[in-house]
């Protein structure tokens, strides 16, 4: 079966309230398998806008990511990102072949 990702690309707005959101996601990334490739660091914008932030977290099926964002647990934590940066996540099955 085909892994999941989430693929964010963000500019966070206010870094003190950000870190109120990465805690409040660990639970949901934890109950569904999460493992970050990628979380900030140095970045290259090679093509298109570009922004400050951006991570690959692998779960272990698309299903796994859809659910991850849709959990009551992700939702406390959404709300917060939403309040203190801009975004843009889409979820994409992996390729299996």
């Amino acid at each position: 079966m085909p892994k999941g990702y989430w693929i964010a690309h963000v500019d966070v707005r206010d870094p003190e309230r950000y870190k109120d959101y990465i805690a409040a996601a660990k639970p949901a990334f934890e109950k569904y398998g999460a493992r970050f490739l990628a979380r900030g660091g140095a970045y290259e914008a090679v093509e298109g806008r570009g922004r400050g932030r951006n991570v690959v977290i692998e779960f272990p099926s698309l299903q796994h990511a859809k659910d991850c964002y849709n959990s009551p647990e992700y939702k406390i934590a959404k709300a917060i990102r939403q309040e203190v940066a801009d975004a843009e996540l889409i979820l994409v099955e992996g390729f299996d072949g």
